[in-house]
């Protein structure tokens, strides 16, 4: 762990300049009725300029694009962490893990998939812990198990290796997924739930950064109940359920993984999102197909962290919130330029995005 004083007043200073270029939602309405060329224009004139510039002599159309958003995304986290001091630096930190998951998942279905090392290499986001180097030798080997051994010096390798046997059993990727993901959020809780005296948190700004994680821990399980219910396979709720929330169970998950209806209601009789997310919770009831409960379930995360920084606006919520919202605009400009790509019309991708 990092030692030293935290810094979070210059680092949310620093975020809110950063907020303020973000991509309005009129933008993406004027995105949605251009071609893959006349995006990568309009980001030109954005802050994108620099990526766009630098790229466009070597990609061109919806690689262009996707090539840029990725190299912009890893270099403001990058600059997030080369801001934040102490332990708001571990916190960031931590979180940042996020894309390294991304990308071992990525890159494990590549594999699986038999998917070339470069169309794999066009999803990477390199904002993580991985090192460049780690990253790039993952990309040259052939098998799930040779990848495993590439991660022997990180967090990674025990869990996946514990679950690379069902892996080989099943066939299916879903056990390394999980596991992937349970790492990942059992760090994430690691040492933040108590005062250095061992008392529970209950108030101020790293009470605050735990509830947001409790939040997408919460969020995650709703996701997951809704497409093992969407699905129709018989798979073990349980297998998919994370620890660390607020809402769920595994009873909980085993019970609600079949009644939409009532796991909505579950969400919202909480009074710590019920409360707060009064419009977020409308969205969810309004939802009528997978997709668009995935999307009301991201815009009410980014609403509750948007509610936690105003709190406390020094905390390391700020700056969760912007990561989120930087994600949000990546995501949906290349939801916006995949859809062109493919011929869908303006309501379908529309549907893909992600609007407050």
């Amino acid at each position: 762990m990092s030692i030293g004083a935290s810094n979070p007043e210059y680092v949310n200073a620093r975020v809110r300049s950063r907020r303020a270029s973000l991509f309005a939602d009129e933008d993406y309405r004027k995105l949605i009725r251009m071609g893959p060329s006349g995006i990568a224009r309009f980001m030109e004139e954005s802050e994108y300029e620099r990526e766009i510039n630098d790229l466009g002599a070597r990609f061109s159309g919806v690689d262009l694009i996707e090539y840029a958003l990725n190299r912009n995304l890893a270099k403001h986290f990058h600059d997030l962490l080369d801001w934040s001091e102490g332990r708001l630096y571990d916190l960031v930190a931590r979180y940042l893990r996020k894309f390294d998951v991304w990308n071992l998942k990525t890159i494990i279905r590549g594999i699986y998939t038999d998917t070339d090392a470069e169309e794999i290499q066009t999803d990477l986001i390199r904002a993580g812990e991985l090192e460049d180097q780690t990253i790039d030798r993952l990309l040259e080997v052939d098998s799930i198990e040779d990848a495993i051994e590439v991660l022997n010096r990180t967090i990674y390798y025990e869990p996946l290796s514990d679950a690379y046997e069902e892996f080989e059993e099943t066939g299916a990727l879903v056990p390394l997924e999980n596991a992937l993901d349970r790492e990942f959020y059992e760090h994430l809780l690691e040492d933040v739930s108590r005062s250095p005296r061992g008392e529970q948190l209950q108030e101020g700004p790293e009470a605050k950064y735990i509830e947001f994680l409790q939040a997408e821990i919460d969020f995650r399980n709703a996701r997951n109940a809704l497409r093992l219910a969407r699905s129709g396979a018989d798979l073990d709720p349980a297998s998919y359920y994370i620890e660390g929330g607020v809402l769920f169970d595994e009873s909980d998950l085993n019970r609600l993984v079949g009644d939409f209806d009532e796991l909505v209601d579950h969400i919202d009789e909480n009074k710590r999102y019920g409360d707060r997310l009064s419009g977020a919770m409308a969205r969810l009831r309004d939802a009528d197909s997978l997709i668009q409960f995935e999307h009301a379930l991201d815009a009410a995360l980014l609403e509750y962290a948007d509610t936690l920084s105003s709190i406390y606006p020094a905390s390391v919520s700020a700056v969760l919130s912007y990561i989120l919202a930087k994600e949000r605009e990546v995501e949906n400009i290349r939801a916006i330029a995949r859809g062109r790509e493919v011929g869908l019309d303006e309501n379908e991708i529309e549907e893909e995005l992600v609007i407050l």
